[in-house]
């Protein structure tokens, strides 16, 4: 469905705080049809297959996965749906990883409610958006930049939890401090922590956090 069949487009929110949720509706009111919101990535899976909207606002940092995870559920089954990060984030995995992941855009949460509106619409025609910082990053990283990870098979085995937890880690934080900057318990940090070890074969912090610095994710 496109918004000249339709006169509105259809749009599905994803976001795991009640209050942004609530907002960006009442801002894009007056632009688009939002049909639906989730706050996991399971409910959101869930609901997206079920009111096949046009767009999908689709923020990056969520328990289980994240949008990377909505992502790599929804696109063979419902290539149609297009996607449109919505962020905090403008970290150079996060945004990398979302486009290569199928997202058609990457926009930051500090954006106008008019530019938002405007770039779903271009999103729904099938254009590519970016925050204007943001763009010419992108290019670049796609195109010449060596330092950027587009392709990181040990990368993209951890989730944007594990990820957020290694930077931190790699840092120089203690895990108590991680927590607190993540809002989590320390026993999740522990847990995080064990996680990306298991998955990349490591045996301490001080590994981690040469094997991040070497991938500039510091």
């Amino acid at each position: 469905m496109t918004e000249t069949e339709a006169g509105r487009l259809r749009v599905f929110l994803v976001d795991d705080h009640a209050m942004f949720r609530a907002g960006v509706r009442a801002e894009l009111g007056a632009h688009v049809d939002v049909i639906g919101e989730a706050s996991t990535v399971p409910e959101a899976i869930s609901k997206i297959t079920a009111a096949e909207p046009d767009v999908v606002l689709l923020d990056v940092h969520m328990p289980d996965g994240g949008g990377r995870a909505v992502l790599d559920a929804m696109r063979r089954s419902h290539p149609q749906v297009r996607f449109l990060a919505l962020s905090v984030s403008d970290a150079a995995e996060d945004v990398i990883g979302l486009i290569r992941a199928g997202a058609r855009g990457y926009v930051t949460k500090t954006i106008s409610p008019d530019e938002l509106a405007a770039a779903i619409k271009r999103v729904a025609d099938g254009d590519a958006v970016f925050s204007p910082r943001l763009a010419g990053f992108v290019l670049d990283a796609f195109a010449s930049r060596p330092d950027v990870p587009v392709a990181d098979p040990e990368l993209d085995q951890l989730t944007n939890r594990e990820r957020e937890v290694l930077r931190l880690l790699a840092r120089g934080y203690a895990y108590k401090e991680i927590a607190k900057e993540l809002y989590i318990s320390i026993k999740t940090v522990e847990t995080h922590v064990s996680n990306v070890l298991r998955k990349l074969q490591m045996s301490n912090r001080y590994e981690l956090s040469r094997w991040a610095a070497d991938r500039r994710l510091v």
